[in-house]
């Protein structure tokens, strides 16, 4: 479970990118399966298309309270197991992976 730095719906999706375009926001998981495409980026839906991992994505607005719990800040990548969510890859790490989506999604074929 990806969950994104940003709210979804239309008015959060028209203030994630004034926020992005004014240099006052940002967020790494939106960069790698997105860019500036709102409908996914071209490399994100390659990766994927080449890899087993599902990830399901969710907005910060669309997350529950025990899954933005789990997390150590936004975005973060978490996965439930025995009904606890626990936070795989953090946000610090999601960064780096900016531009490489199949590297993402390697690493969470390798956890």
């Amino acid at each position: 479970m990806g969950i994104y730095d940003a709210d979804g719906g239309l008015s959060g999706e028209l203030r994630y990118v004034a926020a992005k375009l004014l240099g006052r926001g940002k967020c790494a998981l939106c960069d790698i399966t997105h860019g500036w495409n709102p409908t996914g980026s071209k490399r994100w839906k390659q990766a994927c298309a080449m890899s087993d991992v599902e990830l399901e994505l969710l907005h910060r607005n669309e997350a529950t309270a025990e899954q933005l719990a789990a997390s150590s800040g936004l975005p973060a990548i978490l996965r439930q197991s025995d009904g606890q969510w626990s936070e795989i890859v953090p946000a610090s790490e999601i960064a780096r992976y900016v531009g490489a989506p199949d590297a993402l999604l390697e690493r969470l074929d390798a956890i």
